[in-house]
């Protein structure tokens, strides 16, 4: 089985923002826990990133 896995920089091109604004956005009690924190940064599944952004708007289906 392979995860799908996206970083900072994949979900800022994903939703059309800054990856100032997904570090903004991942702080929030409703952004998706990461699955590991890597010395390059927080990984999330993109099926809960994805979840996430059509459940508040941020993307279309």
């Amino acid at each position: 089985m392979e995860l799908d896995l996206v970083g900072a920089t994949e979900i800022a091109e994903m939703l059309g923002i800054s990856t100032q604004r997904v570090s903004q956005l991942a702080v929030k009690e409703t952004f998706p826990v990461p699955v590991a924190v890597l010395a390059a940064g927080r990984v999330w599944l993109r099926t809960d990133v994805e979840k996430w952004a059509r459940e508040t708007g941020r993307l279309s289906e």
